[in-house]
């Protein structure tokens, strides 16, 4: 019997246990696979902690969060090796190896892949950063998360006239807080692709105030005011090397208080937005994508991710995917804009 090992790596993310229940029951009834799952990401390969995945033992999960794999951080090119990967597949008579995960995991994939092991990828972040894909599940959810934390601060800020803030998740793209702050109504969204000084954000509020609103701002974690060569990151760096965000909304606080006279208050909405039942929409796509993961398996598409391209699911190579960051555009900024202050 063809043996398949899955894996979740890097942040958790809604529908992750939905791409799991697709690929185990589509490749159990179309090509007779058996499926073992790897426990905390590269870590269980590495480790060989290893958990078989049955029909039975994926029964009602797309509903949950989380994994039921459970995930780390772990590189395995810095933690271990190439050759310790491919002890981990020969140990436990692997074909290939499906590897949910973002950048950093994709990244590894691809590396191994050119070393001669069978790897697919399937994109998961709730950053929707990837490049080649159109959404990657989690994000619909993390936007839907957002935008009724959002509503939330908001009948507080008008209950007590003060500006809220609210800090969203997107690493260095500004996806979420663009879709929940239009979502939300906010009077300005501050994303790291569109840098804009404190002096036009406090404009934006006291816009909102002299209107009788209570002013609403949503910040992506990234985001840098005009003259600020680099994010916020005073928690240094994870294990790909990459800056550990999160902060910018109180900083931004302190000077919107002292501009513009208004009592603010900013909410860093952090792994909330992570965590949680996915959607209906991410639901179904999570589980399109493992079920057009065992399909490449099984046709030998290794080295390539599943992909989302208006309503269809394809093919594209790991270097397509990781080639360039997926931003927001200037125009879709400048769409929302008309909207501020």
């Amino acid at each position: 019997m063809r043996r398949l090992g899955i894996l979740t790596s890097g942040g958790d993310c809604p529908g992750v246990n939905a791409v799991i229940r697709g690929a185990v029951l589509g490749g159990d009834v179309a090509h007779g696979y058996e499926f073992l799952g790897f426990r905390d990401g590269w870590r269980g390969v590495l480790e060989d902690d290893v958990l078989p995945l049955p029909r039975t033992g994926v029964r009602g999960i797309s509903r949950l969060g989380g994994t039921i794999l459970g995930t780390s951080r772990t590189n395995p090119l810095a933690a271990g090796g190439i050759e310790a990967v491919r002890a981990g597949f020969q140990r436990n008579r692997l074909d290939g190896l499906i590897a949910i995960g973002g950048e950093g995991t994709l990244a590894a994939a691809r590396e191994l892949c050119t070393q001669g092991l069978n790897v697919l990828g399937v994109p998961k972040t709730i950053d929707n950063d990837l490049s080649a894909t159109d959404y990657t599940f989690g994000f619909d959810t993390a936007v839907q998360t957002a935008t009724e934390a959002i509503d939330r601060l908001r009948t507080t800020g008008e209950s007590h006239h003060r500006c809220m803030i609210a800090e969203v998740m997107g690493r260095n793209a500004g996806w979420i807080a663009l879709h929940s702050g239009m979502a939300s109504g906010a009077h300005a969204i501050l994303i790291p692709e569109h840098p804009v000084s404190i002096e036009q954000i406090s404009a934006w509020v006291l816009s909102a105030r002299d209107r009788g609103r209570a002013p609403l701002v949503v910040v992506a974690e990234a985001f840098a005011p005009e003259g600020r060569q680099a994010p916020y990151a005073p928690r240094g760096l994870d294990t790909f090397g990459r800056p550990r965000l999160g902060g910018i909304g109180l900083l931004l606080e302190e000077q919107l208080r002292e501009r513009t006279g208004i009592e603010t208050r900013a909410t860093v909405l952090g792994h909330i937005q992570r965590g949680g039942e996915p959607t209906a929409f991410d639901r179904v796509l999570a589980t399109r994508l493992g079920l057009a993961a065992v399909e490449s398996a099984a046709a030998g598409r290794w080295g390539t991710m599943v992909a989302l391209r208006g309503t269809d699911i394809v093919n594209v190579g790991l270097d397509a995917a990781l080639g360039e960051l997926k931003r927001v555009p200037e125009a879709r900024y400048l769409e929302a804009a008309v909207l501020f202050g």
